[in-house]
């Protein structure tokens, strides 16, 4: 199966990760502030070439570093606005960023491989539907998450890796937009 196999068309609804697809991710840490936050090579114009693709384009990101109190609630949100400022001005577009503040031993239902933030989306969005939804990723929780909430797979990662949880690889969000528009 190929992407285009799929059909995707302006129904459909694109799952976001954060670090690590959209951003670089810090080793061992965590974006503490909007000096640390660091797009990928390639993401800006991907978002630019997935705007009008998709009906509706969300993040879902874990974010224990607040549960860890590493950092505010606030200090997230001017991550954030700074992130959609930069996405906005050249012509990409995020429609809404949902984040579980939860450690992972909380096991919380919004904290991914849970699907709380997919159903925050639909309750958001009432047009989702998970079947013509793409959830991508850098993590095997991600593509879980994914997985569990019925949406296809795209995982990002240098190397490729083979598990029925992943439909699609590809090395960057760049090279999944370029594979939607060849």
């Amino acid at each position: 199966m190929t992407l285009k196999d799929l059909n995707i068309d302006n129904s459909w609804t694109l799952f976001l990760d954060r670090d690590g697809v959209i951003n670089k991710k810090l080793e061992d840490d965590y974006v503490k502030h909007t000096t640390e936050f660091e797009f990928i090579d390639g993401v800006l114009n991907a978002l630019r070439i997935l705007n009008p693709i998709f009906k509706t384009i969300v993040v879902v990101t874990n974010q224990q570093c607040i549960g860890k109190r590493i950092i505010f609630p606030e200090d997230l949100d001017l991550i954030h606005q700074n992130m959609l400022y930069e996405i906005n001005y050249l012509k990409g577009r995020i429609d809404k960023i949902y984040y579980s503040p939860y450690l992972a031993i909380e096991n919380h239902p919004t904290r991914k491989p849970g699907i709380g933030m997919a159903l925050q989306a639909l309750q958001d969005f009432p047009h989702i539907d998970f079947s013509k939804s793409i959830m991508v990723g850098d993590s095997m929780s991600d593509m879980e998450f994914g997985r569990n909430a019925g949406m296809k797979t795209v995982y990002i990662h240098q190397e490729a890796k083979l598990d029925e949880r992943i439909d699609f690889n590809f090395k960057s969000l760049i090279y999944f937009a370029h594979s939607l528009t060849q």
